[in-house]
């Protein structure tokens, strides 16, 4: 009887401990939204991860992160012109198949690790990464990362001598065996005008992540046909969640104070605007990822969307004619 007891016992205890190291495992594998250098110069070859620099063509072929491919923020079809509107993810036909393509060509297959790495000068292009984050969840894929200050902040640690680069450069070009990749569009995270005059209608919070005097109504982008902003919206520009306006995201608990200036509740449904989903994209990570705000969503058209209707209401907080 005693040794029935001792062996079940063994056994139990050996359970647990294999119990114990998978979930170890587990965490020390699991992709987690914001990736630091230090963390990558760890895990460079990673088995299944995909490396994708969001710099210019040439910037990249001077020097990149070993292993990484090259992607055109702007011209491999992220960012499509739709019913006269800038800037939109292609969510069907003919655009999204090309854009599909070009996701394989990267070696992205649907259990791919993609690490996403933008220049990392200031916030607005790390605004690249997070539109392109919030991309690839659209289509489905959650195994995907960014490196917190890009490229800049993996050229800047050095050695204690203050000089010796840390961290591996590479010149030329590099590619990937392209791979098949299957879209799942999650069309919850998607948000249309009508859905916005409903989010409005009920309340949600709405913020606005230009800049300051674009939310004012003092100045304009080009992509968007009046000045002024979604009536009831609040300002939180997306350059005040980086440290400094430049390519490293605040603390943690510095994002939450800056949430709860806004009046930001945990739970609460809300959702992100700028002019054509590039800003939006930063206070929506912020907020959903990095915070776990899941109920935030972007509005992809956002006012340049908007402001094609000649009856949709904007509010100016300064007149000046």
């Amino acid at each position: 009887m005693f040794y029935r007891s001792a062996r079940t016992l063994a056994q139990i205890t050996v359970l647990a401990f294999m119990a114990a190291t998978t979930s170890v495992v587990s965490a020390e594998t699991a992709v987690t939204p914001l990736v630091s250098v230090q963390w990558l110069a760890k895990n460079l070859e990673e088995k299944g991860q995909v490396l994708v620099d969001l710099r210019g063509q040439r910037s990249y072929v001077a020097g990149h992160i070993p292993g990484a491919v090259n992607t055109d923020y702007g011209l491999d079809g992220w960012r499509q012109t739709i019913n006269k509107i800038p800037g939109l993810l292609p969510t069907s036909g003919l655009a999204l198949d090309v854009l599909v393509k070009k996701i394989g060509q990267l070696g992205v297959g649907n259990t791919a690790h993609v690490v996403l790495i933008a220049p990392g000068w200031s916030a607005g292009d790390m605004g690249m990464a997070t539109r392109l984050y919030w991309s690839f969840k659209v289509l489905g894929h959650d195994r995907v990362s960014i490196l917190d200050g890009g490229m800049t902040a993996w050229q800047a640690d050095v050695m204690p001598d203050g000089k010796t680069p840390r961290n591996p450069i590479k010149s030329g070009s590099e590619s990937n065996k392209p791979k098949s990749f299957v879209v799942a569009i999650q069309s919850h995270m998607l948000m249309d005008m009508e859905d916005v005059v409903a989010a409005g209608a009920r309340g949600e919070l709405m913020l606005d992540a230009r800049p300051t005097m674009q939310y004012m109504g003092l100045q304009k982008s080009s992509a968007v046909r009046r000045p002024g902003t979604l009536p009831g919206a609040i300002s939180l520009p997306g350059q005040w969640l980086t440290d400094n306006s430049g390519g490293n995201f605040r603390a943690p608990e510095a994002l939450k104070k800056l949430m709860a200036t806004v009046g930001l509740q945990d739970g609460a449904d809300m959702f992100v605007f700028c002019n054509t989903g590039h800003w939006a994209s930063i206070t929506w990570f912020v907020a959903s990822e990095l915070l776990g705000q899941k109920k935030a969503r972007l509005y992809d058209g956002s006012l340049a969307d908007w402001t094609a209707r000649n009856n949709a209401p904007l509010e100016r907080k300064i007149k000046l004619n």
